[in-house]
């Protein structure tokens, strides 16, 4: 908890300090930058309550409960779509509005979660009285930290594509900000199947379960393969249908582009599901300098491809939609290729 809360101390206040460098970084057209201003100037301050709901989450999950933490996501994603209308369309608050909802729909979500567990488990109560070791934030650093550096890689790649998407202009902007909403609700459930195989794995790996660790690799690949085959059908058929739902109709220009993402990205959902789970995997058994390595791959890729392909006129912004395929597709072969490899280096120890 000390640990996390000085991290996110100092990235609440390197945002606000670097908020101008942000600005630049996303290469935002003259007439959206006062608005992401606005925007961000108050979300920011929502990080602390992003701690708070992902530490507490995170203990209940490890604890057995992942029920609860579900329910307080969902309250807080509620929560926010109605105070977003009531302070967008009501209240006439634009930008800022939608910006305030989401922060208030944050802390009470994290404040929640966090009373919830201090009341309902007196395992966190003893541990607030016990004595602070140094050496134990250590040990958490030193776990966490490649971790870490894998998120900071994949969100910087993806600033970095957004930046590009948005010297595009307004309509290709909009349209990957709506379609990317969409890709957020398709393939979170195999983003959190990874996440529960990972621990599948965790506990089997340390109790030495080979077979087990097999079979559920075996079914884990094709449960989420067969998921995401499904819902990228359900995106390509109802592309239209979807961007709708963010999108006026009358903006066809943007949901034309959309559906052309959607189509093209949403098709291949299953690149980004194994990809998740090779993540999980390969952070189970101890090596999560593996994922750092595939993330660098996808990411890496997209990036290059985009801003190689992209500003050729007769290509355009359609490099960029099928980059992040090509991307998921490479790190998913090279994660394959590790894992027999880790196989028979296995299989050689035993004989």
């Amino acid at each position: 908890f000390v640990l996390l809360a000085i991290v996110t101390a100092v990235l609440t206040g390197a945002v606000y300090l670097g908020f101008e460098g942000i600005i630049w970084f996303l290469r935002l057209p003259a007439e959206i930058a006062p608005l992401m201003r606005t925007y961000l100037k108050i979300v920011f301050a929502g990080l602390a309550a992003i701690f708070l709901y992902n530490y507490f989450a995170s203990l209940l999950r490890a604890l057995g409960n992942s029920m609860v933490p579900l329910l307080f996501l969902a309250l807080s994603a509620g929560l926010n779509i109605a105070l977003d209308l009531w302070f967008v369309c009501r209240l006439g608050r634009g930008v800022g509005g939608a910006a305030e909802a989401t922060v208030i729909a944050q802390y009470i979500s994290g404040v929640g979660i966090s009373v919830y567990t201090w009341v309902r488990f007196p395992l966190v109560r003893q541990a607030a009285h016990s004595k602070f070791k140094a050496n134990r934030m250590k040990e958490i650093a030193g776990f966490s930290a490649l971790t870490c550096i894998q998120q900071s890689i994949m969100n910087l790649g993806i600033l970095a594509v957004q930046g590009l998407v948005n010297s595009f202009g307004t309509v290709v902007m909009a349209a990957f900000a709506a379609a990317v909403k969409i890709d957020a609700f398709a393939y979170l459930p195999v983003q959190d199947f990874g996440n529960a195989f990972s621990i599948f794995i965790a506990q089997n790996y340390g109790a030495q379960k080979t077979d087990r660790i097999h079979k559920g690799i075996r079914g884990a690949f094709a449960a989420a393969i067969g998921f995401s085959i499904a819902v990228s059908a359900l995106v390509f058929v109802f592309a239209a249908l979807l961007m709708r739902i963010f999108i006026d109709g009358s903006e066809t220009a943007v949901i034309t582009e959309g559906v052309r993402y959607l189509r093209i990205e949403g098709a291949f959902y299953a690149g980004i599901g194994c990809l998740f789970l090779f993540y999980g995997l390969y952070r189970a058994v101890g090596r999560p300098g593996m994922s750092v390595v595939l993330t660098v791959i996808s990411l890496g890729t997209r990036v290059l491809l985009s801003y190689t392909l992209a500003p050729i006129k007769s290509i355009g912004v359609i490099a960029i939609w099928w980059s992040i395929p090509i991307g998921w597709f490479l790190a998913d072969v090279t994660g394959y290729v590790y894992l027999q490899y880790m196989n028979k280096k296995a299989k050689m120890c035993r004989n």
